[in-house]
Order: C-alpha cells, then sequence, then structure tokens
C-alpha cells in the first residue's frame, strides 16, 4: 500500500541528466515550510485538475518530488507548485522534495522548462513566461529558445500572442479560442477588428482557416485580391502522383482534374487501335501493341 507523502519515483523525469546539485538529496519537508517561487509563471490553477490531483495523492501519495531552494524563513519552490498545492489540499504534512541551490535567473528558468516541456501552461502563461525571462533578466529570444528548448520563431509567435487586445487573451485563455485562431488574428493591426473577428469566431465556431480568409478578406488590396484570385491554382500532390502511376501502367497520358464535388480522368490516345489496347489493359490487365 502506498503510503502518503512516499517518496518520489519520478526523479529521472524532474531533473535531466547532469543538473543534480552535488549532495542534493530527496528529503520529506513541513509542506508549511515552503513558500511558493513569486516569479512561477504559472497564474492559474485549475481547481478541477487540483482536486484530481489531490484524490490521487491521498491514494497513493507523492510520486514525484517538487524542486525547492533553502531560505532564511524555510523553503522556496523552484518547480511543483502545482503538486505542492495538491499535497496541501489532500492534508499532507510533509512532501518528498529536493534541495538545490539556485539565483534567480536559474530558478525561473527551471520552472519554466519544467512547465512548458509538460504542457502545463497555456499559451498566454508560456508567453508571459518567457516576456519574464526576457525583460527581468536580458535575455534575448536567441537565448529564451535555446534555455527552454524550442526554436526562436516559435518563442517569438508565443510572444506575439501578448500584443492582442485584453478580450482576445481572455478567449484564448479560457480555451473558446486556439493558437491558431489568435495568430490568425494578429495578420491584421487593426485591434477593433480583431476583437470583432474573434467574438464572431468564438460565436460561429469559425475554423482556423476560416479566420484565416476574413483577415486576408480585410488586409489585401483589391489588386492583390485579383491577382490572387487569376493566379494558377498549385495542383494536390497526390494527382500528380496518380498521372504518372496511371500513365504508366496505361502507357499514355493522364491528366487528372477535381472539382469542388467530383473529378474527371482524361485519357489521351492515338488511334482507335491504341483505345482499344487501353480498354484491354484496363479491363484484363494484357497490354498489346
Amino acid at each position: 500500500m502506498a503510503r502518503p507523502g512516499g517518496l518520489g519515483k519520478g526523479l529521472g523525469a524532474l531533473i535531466p541528466a547532469g543538473t543534480t546539485d552535488a549532495g542534493a538529496a530527496l528529503q520529506a519537508i513541513p509542506i508549511a515550510s515552503i513558500q511558493p517561487n513569486p516569479q512561477q509563471p504559472r497564474q492559474h490553477f485549475d481547481e478541477e485538475t487540483l482536486g484530481s490531483l489531490a484524490e490521487s495523492i491521498r491514494e497513493l501519495g507523492v510520486l514525484q518530488p517538487v524542486l525547492v531552494r533553502a531560505t532564511d524563513d524555510g523553503f522556496e519552490l523552484i518547480a511543483g507548485e502545482r503538486r505542492w498545492r495538491a499535497a496541501r489540499r489532500a492534508g499532507l504534512q510533509t512532501i518528498p522534495a529536493i534541495v538545490r541551490q539556485a539565483d534567480n535567473a536559474a530558478s525561473l528558468q527551471q520552472a519554466i522548462v519544467e512547465n512548458v516541456q509538460r504542457e502545463q501552461l497555456n499559451p498566454l502563461e508560456e508567453a508571459a513566461a518567457y516576456q519574464q525571462l526576457i525583460e527581468d533578466f536580458d535575455l534575448t529570444h536567441d537565448d529564451v529558445a535555446i534555455r527552454v528548448g524550442k526554436s526562436r520563431a516559435t518563442i517569438t509567435n508565443t510572444l506575439r500572442l501578448l500584443q492582442l487586445p485584453t478580450t482576445v487573451q481572455r478567449y484564448l485563455q479560457d480555451g473558446s479560442l486556439r493558437t491558431g485562431h489568435a495568430r490568425a488574428l494578429l495578420g491584421t493591426p487593426d485591434r477593433g477588428f480583431q476583437e470583432q473577428l474573434a467574438r464572431r469566431a468564438v460565436a460561429e465556431e469559425l475554423s482556423v482557416r476560416e479566420v484565416e480568409e476574413a483577415v486576408r478578406a480585410r488586409t489585401e488590396s483589391p489588386a492583390t485580391r485579383v491577382a490572387r484570385e487569376r493566379a494558377p491554382k498549385l495542383r494536390p500532390p497526390g494527382l500528380l502522383e496518380l498521372e504518372e502511376l496511371l500513365g504508366d501502367y496505361l502507357e499514355t497520358r493522364i491528366r487528372i482534374s477535381m472539382g469542388p464535388k467530383h473529378g474527371t480522368v482524361q485519357i489521351d490516345f492515338a488511334t482507335l487501335e491504341d483505345l482499344e489496347r487501353i480498354y484491354r489493359v484496363m479491363t484484363d490487365g494484357s497490354r498489346r501493341g
């Protein structure tokens, strides 16, 4: 039977290889002596999720330790605030923890990396965390990308979400809009239109593609629109491959066209005899010259 507050087992997942401080050891620390990290990027903890985790902790104990550092008044969380909150809710007196030495920059970095890699941050919390690293510790987008293991483009695009109006950010935070919708809205600098289109997207359950089309219709010039509509459409790669396969099989040129509701296959032939040959190949697989 598992012990409530039992020592954690997931150390490898929590602390990457090569980063454990010399002498760091697993300890059972009084929950009351631990304070949350004031620089923790996560600001919202879902009550239902916390309740489920607390129930699991009552039954199984804390299977993965929190990460803390010593302070004058006790300990401060580096990472694992959700587990700490749930353990406190479950009525535990102590929690398994690893005590590490870390300055403010390392503390915040570790909290961000744990949360981002475990997908516990919503897009706005992730963006706010990146912004905090940049502002508080004078990091560049490249620096942040290296620290959290993401591309520079990902960091920059995530940070752009903070440019959206507050109402749009709220839709993103509560899940009414996805990140794709938000990035599509950033295609226009008109904040009023962003809010209007966001409300419409939520009310009508618009897809990301529909939001992109609405933004493009709003922002592109008439001349650009006409040029785009007249430009030849790129054909799907699958059609080109099928044309080649059929052409090789029938030993003739094949052209496949697709419309919104149906498609056509055009088969070239030279003479009536050639057409008969194609017919035989299609019906019984024999090839005759």
